[in-house]
């Protein structure tokens, strides 16, 4: 009690630095939202600010949670992470039942629940870290971590999304590494786990075009290949010092999805070389920071939550940012903080906000 007490006191002392990142983050990433979607707006809804005023919306709902989540003692989470865990569960069910679930080019990934249409795989993130710092914290629960894991990714790969998938996977890897659990038992699953994902490229033909294309991107410049290539146009057109802010030509109706899983395109076009790297700069600080708080934090439970939500940010950013410039193939997972999109947005400020709260508990721990 003494100590949930202190920590509710402490909210003041927490990582201002990591604050003022994410807050550098996402306003960089609403004004380019605004930027990169003014084309499609205009052109869909008549209204070229259309996409940036949801933004902001989702934003400023974001930096609530984070505000809100940063004062509430994460200790909470580790006495809620079962419940939550299976409110999770049947959400990323409920995703896939006709009716309830929302489908969209393809996909069945979201729930309307009327002010935003929720994304639940966004929330699984969230909940797994949560969920396998719980497990770990007090004892080495192979068994029941597998069990949430297979369930979770098998559910999220029926929406599908491989990409989100992918990322489910890399964070629970790292944080059962972190807990010290025994690594046999993960690394014998890794040949499994790979020989999955194979039969799932094999036997989905856009997953297999992807896979093509980033073997051989001149392929099919007008079909398969399109995407990639409007992408690297865009980085390379940008140069050294870029365009300048507004005068991308590829958000023209050039590139797919500028405001979305392409920004980044758009951010190497406006501000070149040195825009991108200050990004990259800015993540990779935004990820020392916050394994520089699990460092620090003596209670297994926080220490593990905060290396969960430093390694999904972080991981979630480093695939977007190798498709970008070709180095894995494009996966549809958005930027972190500056894509367009409600659910991750929101998920990801909440996340940090219950990093924030941990690091402002680290001498309590």
């Amino acid at each position: 009690m003494k100590k949930l007490k202190a920590a509710i006191f402490s909210s003041l002392g927490f990582d201002k630095k990591l604050l003022f990142t994410v807050l550098a983050l996402v306003i960089f990433g609403v004004v380019m939202v605004a930027n990169a979607s003014v084309v499609d707006a205009t052109r869909t809804f008549g209204d070229e600010l259309f996409f940036a005023k949801r933004q902001v919306f989702r934003a400023a709902g974001g930096l609530f949670l984070l505000l809100l989540l940063s004062r509430i003692p994460y200790q909470i989470w580790n006495k809620l992470a079962l419940p939550i865990i299976c409110v999770t569960l049947v959400m990323l069910v409920s995703v896939l039942i006709p009716g309830v679930g929302t489908e969209a080019l393809g996909a069945r990934r979201w729930i309307n629940i009327g002010i935003i249409d929720l994304q639940p795989a966004e929330f699984a993130k969230l909940a797994l870290c949560i969920y396998f710092a719980h497990l770990f914290a007090k004892r080495q629960a192979f068994l029941p971590f597998i069990f949430a894991l297979v369930l979770t990714v098998g559910l999220v790969m029926l929406e599908p999304d491989m990409g989100t998938a992918a990322i489910i996977v890399f964070l629970s890897g790292i944080i059962y590494f972190a807990s010290g659990a025994n690594p046999g038992y993960f690394l014998a699953l890794i040949p499994v786990g790979f020989i999955t994902g194979a039969l799932f490229i094999l036997t989905s033909d856009y997953r297999r075009e992807r896979v093509l294309t980033f073997l051989n991107p001149s392929a099919d410049p007008l079909g398969t290949s399109y995407h990639i290539r409007q992408v690297l146009i865009a980085l390379g057109s940008g140069g050294i010092f870029g365009l300048g802010l507004g005068q991308s030509r590829q958000k023209y109706l050039f590139l797919p999805e500028p405001a979305t899983d392409s920004i980044f395109a758009i951010i190497g076009e406006e501000f070149g070389f040195v825009g991108g790297l200050a990004v990259i700069i800015l993540f990779s600080y935004l990820v020392w920071r916050g394994l520089s708080i699990a460092a620090r934090v003596n209670d297994p439970f926080g220490r593990l939550l905060a290396v969960g939500i430093t390694s999904w940010i972080g991981i979630q950013a480093f695939i977007n940012l190798s498709a970008m410039v070709a180095l894995l193939p494009l996966t549809g997972v958005p930027l972190p903080f500056l894509s367009y999109g409600g659910s991750a947005l929101i998920f990801n400020l909440a996340a940090m906000g219950i990093l924030l709260n941990i690091s402002s508990q680290r001498r309590y721990g």
